[in-house]
């Protein structure tokens, strides 16, 4: 009776690890997902719409906020290796971001790539601009996230976004690459203007005489600036200075500054 009762016992041990596994697979799943931003930049306030045709489940975002949808910078949702891909008749230009554990967010009709292939990106990076190339009617970011292959009803900081039939019935506002964010650097150069935005026509509101700590509160694409053989277009936004530098004078060799926000 007692082997009896140890071998029935045994058997209820492997018919409950059995039906048990699948269980703890799925808790693994849902616990792999990233805490997902919206992708586009801290602060601006966009509205999605989901096309009943759409074969995965995406949703197509439109500014709402009075800025321009097109050019506008398109960010990591969360942090992971971007590869760039295009597609004529489709997608257009876009960006995939595979964060692991089998999550990636898709990223269509791009007007341009901001980053490179393989490279690895930060939660809030930019990764290309909006656009609508592929097909597409008009400058929108489609955005899709994925797992293991499989389109997800999407979800942002955790909390799943409604899938309505057209725009301006359910709106989004952004708080990705605001957390905390700049960095301290310094910068080279003398008599390095700082102005009230991010364009060589901005009022000049003071002067930096000579290398200077500053703290980077964020950063735009903005003119075009040359000097010392380097061009960039990027500008930092100085906390204490109010107002913007090209990052052409920030002592860093990134022309986009690494851990800093977009604007």
């Amino acid at each position: 009776m007692g082997r009896l009762l140890a071998v029935l016992l045994g058997t209820l041990a492997v018919l409950a690890g059995l039906t048990a596994a699948p269980a703890r697979a799925e808790t693994a799943g849902t616990l792999a997902a990233p805490t997902f931003k919206a992708p586009y930049p801290c602060g601006q306030r966009w509205t999605y719409s989901h096309h009943s045709a759409e074969v995965r489940r995406a949703l197509d975002f439109v500014r709402a906020d009075g800025g321009t949808t097109a050019g506008t910078p398109v960010l990591a949702s969360a942090a992971g290796t971007a590869t760039r891909h295009y597609q004529a008749g489709g997608a257009g230009n876009y960006v995939v971001v595979d964060h692991g554990g089998g999550w990636k967010t898709y990223y269509f009709h791009l007007a341009a790539f901001s980053v490179a292939n393989g490279a690895w990106v930060g939660q809030g990076q930019q990764i290309g601009t909006t656009g609508s190339t592929g097909n597409s009617s008009g400058a929108h970011i489609h955005y899709e996230q994925l797992y293991n292959g499989v389109g997800q009803n999407i979800r942002i900081n955790g909390s799943a976004l409604s899938y309505p039939g057209s725009y301006h019935q359910a709106y989004l506002t952004s708080d990705n690459g605001c957390g905390g964010g700049g960095g301290s650097f310094t910068t080279w150069g003398s008599g390095v203007r700082v102005r009230a935005d991010a364009y060589l026509s901005s009022p000049v509101v003071t002067t930096l005489a000579g290398p200077t700590a500053v703290t980077v509160v964020c950063q735009k694409q903005g003119d075009t600036v040359s000097a010392e053989g380097y061009t960039n277009n990027w500008w930092s936004k100085l906390r204490d200075q109010g107002g913007f530098i090209s990052n052409i004078y920030i002592d860093h060799p990134a022309a986009q500054l690494p851990g800093v926000p977009v604007c």
